[in-house]
């Protein structure tokens, strides 16, 4: 056996005072000693009851090594930034603060990762806990992604060219930092849109390199999925802030890159149509209609020029 491995959880919050406790909790309630992780908390500027939850956490937890940061520049790449700076282990796993994982996460993500020495990066399964009790009509394995939910099937492999880990629950070796550096500050929530990509963005540097990026089925967490994340509403902002990430991460690239996108949109709305033709033969017309709604708040925003506060 090696030394122990040091895995560094970082957590990123937003005024999210009514999850915040549990996603600790089940973090630290793992079968895991606790000399061989950290919780880094980074608070970017919360106005509800975080850091008293925070410091509620620590009270009750003291054998947890918990820190706990502001980070003033308002944006999840700029809190995930903050996170990779400050923290200290050796791999760097990101949880959003609204998931729950398993008793045996880091047990089970430590195995993995003296089983696939390769590994640069994971990406794990994430169920949705729907608080309404139950999935929206609309859903289907198409739109499955929209609550941020992933599951590759039931075996260890490699990710496919054209997907990626998903922010609730993925890592990566700290030595990446060196390599590629940090999140793109473009990209990435804020509390004034719903602008995403900057997963996308980060993960394409390291294939680019053919860097191994495993998904670890049995490294699982359960996201919460308030009802009011599966409303017409919310989906148009994210159907849109998606289109307005891709917008500016293929700009960034180059106009060819953008161009490609574009024609890549279209084939998405070819597809997209023969599923809404094939949902409406079975009937599920609610699926087939979602998609072409959230197909067409894409394009809206991958057209559109927005600039946006910051």
């Amino acid at each position: 056996m090696g030394k122990p491995l040091k895995i560094s959880v970082i957590v990123c919050t937003y005024n999210r005072e009514q999850y915040l406790f549990e996603t600790l909790q089940h973090i630290a309630e793992n079968d895991f000693p606790s000399s061989q992780y950290e919780i880094v908390l980074i608070d970017n500027n919360s106005t509800d009851h975080t850091s008293k939850e925070c410091q509620h956490f620590a009270e009750t937890f003291p054998e947890v090594s918990f820190r706990y940061f502001i980070e003033y520049s308002q944006g999840l790449s700029f809190a995930r930034n903050r996170g990779m700076q400050e923290a200290r282990g050796e791999f760097f796993v990101f949880l959003d603060d609204d998931a729950f994982v398993t008793p045996d996460y880091l047990s089970r993500l430590a195995h993995r990762l003296e089983e696939y020495p390769d590994a640069t990066a994971f990406g794990g399964k994430i169920t949705p806990l729907y608080e309404s009790g139950q999935a929206p009509v609309w859903m289907s394995r198409w739109s499955y992604s929209w609550v941020s939910a992933l599951n590759l099937g039931k075996e260890v492999r490699l990710f496919p060219p054209d997907s990626f880990p998903i922010g609730a629950n993925m890592g990566f070796r700290r030595t990446c930092i060196f390599q590629y550096g940090y999140f793109n500050t473009e990209l990435g929530r804020n509390k004034n849109n719903l602008l995403a990509g900057e997963e996308k963005d980060y993960f394409n540097r390291l294939k680019s390199k053919q860097e191994k990026i495993y998904y670890f089925p049995d490294i699982e967490v359960l996201h919460v999925i308030p009802e009011k994340r599966t409303t017409s509403d919310y989906i148009q902002k994210l159907a849109f802030g998606i289109g307005q990430s891709e917008r500016i991460r293929t700009l960034n690239i180059s106009k060819s890159a953008f161009i490609k996108r574009l024609f890549l949109e279209s084939i998405k709305w070819g597809v997209s149509l023969l599923l809404y033709i094939g949902y409406g033969c079975c009937l599920t017309p609610q699926k087939g209609s979602k998609l072409l709604f959230f197909r067409f708040h894409v394009s809206r925003g991958l057209l559109k020029k927005i600039n946006y506060p910051s």
